[in-house]
């Protein structure tokens, strides 16, 4: 067995062995890290479907009220007017066929791919370098689209992107430590309304089965979902 640092044995015995409220969770665990800088605030959310099933996949997006406190870099894979478009909307790279080529050789300097719907089958063969990264542009989750204005104003604004994966968890950032804890609050009952509202009409049972919060180097919190499930409903 490991041994405990001295910072994770004294973390250790401030968290109690016991589900928290949102509301408590999000002072404790700013409280708790123990890195030097601004570290991000993540969401684990364990659901009940089976994603080796393709009726049971689980993947959305959805802008955070208060953003994620992140820059990120965006490209966008178009032709025609939309190239423009893109510039001037923002977007860090902008390109068409020589773009695919760029990445499909190794380049992946980048944090979400936008591409117009005219482009996909050029960026299909991109898939198995894309989708395991998931960077993989998708209807679903607003990233194929013709409206690339909109695209990348909803990236700026605090979009996230989620989806489940092979082991039934959902993975998001919803800020960084630095962020009052009402903004973080907003933010995770944003995400996890989301993730509700995602739920696969083939998933049976309780979907929603364990929810932990924590900083990026940080353990994790687990929340009482009782308590939550009543909050979202209230809220």
């Amino acid at each position: 067995m490991a041994k405990l640092t001295k910072n994770r044995k004294k973390v250790k015995e401030e968290v109690e062995d016991r589900p928290f409220q949102l509301e408590e969770a999000i002072p404790l665990v700013k409280k708790i890290r123990f890195a030097k800088f601004d570290e991000s605030i993540d969401m684990a959310l364990r659901l009940g479907v089976n994603p080796k099933y393709a009726d049971q996949m689980v993947r959305g997006s959805v802008v955070l009220p208060h953003g994620t406190g992140k820059t990120k870099k965006i490209v966008v894979i178009a032709s025609g007017e939309k190239v423009k478009e893109a510039e001037e909307a923002g977007a860090d790279v902008v390109g068409g066929e020589e773009l695919v080529k760029k990445i499909s050789e190794g380049w992946l300097e980048f944090d979400m791919v936008v591409a117009t719907p005219d482009m996909m089958r050029s960026l299909g063969r991109l898939g198995k370098l894309l989708g395991p990264r998931g960077l993989m542009p998708s209807p679903k989750t607003g990233t194929v689209t013709f409206d690339v204005s909109k695209a990348i104003a909803e990236i700026k604004a605090g979009k996230v992107e989620f989806r489940v994966d092979k082991g039934g968890i959902v993975h998001a950032t919803i800020g960084k430590a630095s962020f009052e804890d009402d903004q973080l609050k907003e933010n995770a009952q944003t995400l996890i309304q989301a993730v509700i509202k995602a739920k696969p009409p083939a998933s049976k049972g309780k979907y929603l089965k364990g929810i932990t919060i924590s900083t990026t180097m940080g353990p994790g919190v687990k929340l009482d979902l009782l308590a939550l499930e009543k909050g979202l409903k209230g809220a």
